[in-house]
């Protein structure tokens, strides 16, 4: 009892001295320095990580997803208050929305270096839904994504699973969201303007809660582009840019497709000086038949891939389906002489506006083609 006492006397004599401060000529005892806490490395999920979900034709590498086509994405399930991601892109060109709990949060234009970008900070406490979603075509480029990174307490969830339904889109500059955000009236068609979020593939996807595979890309056509190849030569790649990468299409078996092409074909069949004329016609356009014919092989192409999936062959909204426009034609006869009873036609208005269709275009187009779909197939 007497040393408890002795303790708190020198307790207590220590901690008045501390709070008198030091005594003149006295010496000051040395204060430890403190204790430095490592930093908590973060935790990595790399890019073939089973809790990722990636949407779209992706391929992967050792060490990285490789994303080329537009509408490309991948998401995550988390318990933490932000997230990070790791990526190259091949020639900083290329925009992606960031996508949180369902809305979109922000946009990120990754260079040609390997860089973190910060995705999302400050979340509340909760489960979070993370999505990456690539605005802009092959044309812009391919982007690496090596991994994400969380702080060490976040919690990853399983994935998000694989929805029941699927849909793929062969089509055009309309399909990659080209200009849509181009709010002057300039219809540009640089990175900063496309969005294939506000698209009508990717709003149509969402109302039917599919998957999205968005095999589009700006100028292409089927009998001729404005530039050295055809839809045909580009449908099986997982790369538009490389001929050498084939797509495997069991890794994705839509049950319902969605073409629409013939735009471009619709004004470079009447110029006989476009380099690309000469070179797929020569000094002759092609003549009804051939267009039809061309579609046609188009359309056993994709049959052959997809032998249960329901085709609905579009075309519009811009001037190819103008008021006695040939094209609508053309690909109606296509389609009746291949007696298939699961391949469709549905043509969209003509906007009758200059340039490509705006964002308000984009979700006419799309509730247009929802309609469509609900009313005729099943799927």
């Amino acid at each position: 009892m007497q040393t408890n006492n002795f303790l708190l006397a020198l307790l207590f004599g220590c901690s008045s001295a501390l709070a008198q401060g030091p005594v003149p000529g006295q010496p000051i005892a040395q204060i430890p320095a403190p204790i430095q806490v490592p930093a908590q490395k973060p935790l990595i999920i790399k890019s073939n990580d089973p809790r990722l979900h990636y949407m779209g034709r992706i391929m992967h590498n050792d060490s990285a997803a490789i994303l080329s086509w537009p509408a490309t994405s991948v998401d995550i399930n988390f318990t933490g208050p932000g997230a990070k991601v790791l990526l190259r892109d091949e020639k900083g060109d290329n925009y992606y929305n960031i996508i949180v709990d369902g809305r979109v949060a922000g946009v990120i234009h990754p260079d040609r270096s390997m860089r973190l970008y910060t995705l999302a900070s400050g979340l509340p406490a909760g489960r979070h839904h993370l999505e990456l979603f690539k605005r802009t075509e092959s044309l812009m480029g391919t982007t690496w994504l090596y991994q994400f990174e969380f702080e060490r307490n976040t919690i990853i969830a399983p994935a998000t699973p694989v929805k029941k339904r699927k849909i793929e889109f062969f089509a055009n500059s309309i399909a990659c969201g080209y200009a849509v955000e181009d709010s002057t009236g300039k219809d540009r068609g640089t990175s900063p303007y496309e969005n294939a979020y506000i698209s009508y593939p990717a709003i149509t996807a969402r109302h039917f809660n599919a998957e999205l595979c968005s095999t589009s890309k700006t100028g292409i056509g089927i009998t001729v582009s404005w530039f050295p190849m055809v839809m045909q030569e580009m449908y099986d790649r997982w790369d538009a840019a490389d001929p050498n990468n084939k797509w495997d299409f069991s890794k994705y078996r839509p049950g319902l497709v969605v073409i629409n092409l013939f735009q471009n074909d619709s004004w470079l069949v009447k110029m006989p000086d476009n380099e690309q004329f000469k070179a797929r016609f020569g000094t002759s356009a092609p003549s009804a038949d051939q267009i039809v014919n061309a579609y046609q092989a188009f359309l056993r192409l994709v049959r052959g891939k997809y032998p249960e999936a329901k085709i609905v062959c579009a075309l519009g909204n811009m001037d190819a389906t103008r008021t006695g426009a040939p094209w609508p034609g053309y690909i109606e006869k296509a389609v009746s002489g291949l007696h298939d009873k699961h391949i469709y036609t549905h043509f969209f208005t003509y906007k009758n506006t200059p340039g490509h269709p705006s964002a308000r275009e984009q979700q006419l187009m799309a509730s247009d083609l929802i309609a469509y779909i609900e009313k005729n197939i099943e799927w």
